[in-house]
């Protein structure tokens, strides 16, 4: 058995996001400066229900009437609600353990789990395929924001 415990939680108020970080937890932010991406992994809180958590399969958000397996989306809807956004750090505040972020897809107070740094070498594959149903999805992080405020979930 084991347990999750979270470093902080998601503060997203009025199109500001920022990542506080609990007291015990802030000398892991150390160095953390040095990059401009993080993961952070995030608890789908409001999804820790036992009939969520048995949801197996739902319809796409992305793909109008298709449906999916919850291991072949991004779907809140999972055995284990383990969330992760990839995020722009604007400012870092480590005294304080506040990270100015440009955008995360979490609800407000969403309990975070886990920060990581991004490293292209670890995390970008050059040769990769996707689903046909994310064909005019954007290539890059950087184009997405603009495309999501006109696409229609």
């Amino acid at each position: 058995m084991f347990s999750i415990n979270s470093i902080g939680k998601v503060k997203s108020e009025n199109y500001n996001f920022q990542l506080e970080i609990c007291e015990a937890f802030r000398p892991g932010l150390k160095e953390l400066d040095k990059f401009s991406h993080i993961h952070v992994f995030w608890w789908a809180s409001n999804h820790d229900n036992e009939a969520d958590r048995n949801i197996t399969q739902t319809e796409l958000p992305y793909a109008k009437n298709t449906i999916g397996g919850v291991f072949a989306c991004r779907s809140p809807y999972r055995p284990n609600p383990i969330a992760v956004t990839i995020c722009k750090i604007v400012n870092l505040d480590i005294e304080n353990g506040i990270l100015d972020i440009e955008y995360i897809d979490a609800f407000n107070n969403t309990p975070i789990i886990d920060l990581k740094p991004y490293i292209p070498v670890s995390d970008r594959v050059q040769d990769v395929n996707v689903a046909a149903w994310f064909s005019n999805f954007p290539d890059w992080y950087e184009e997405a924001g603009e495309f999501f405020k006109n696409y229609s979930f």
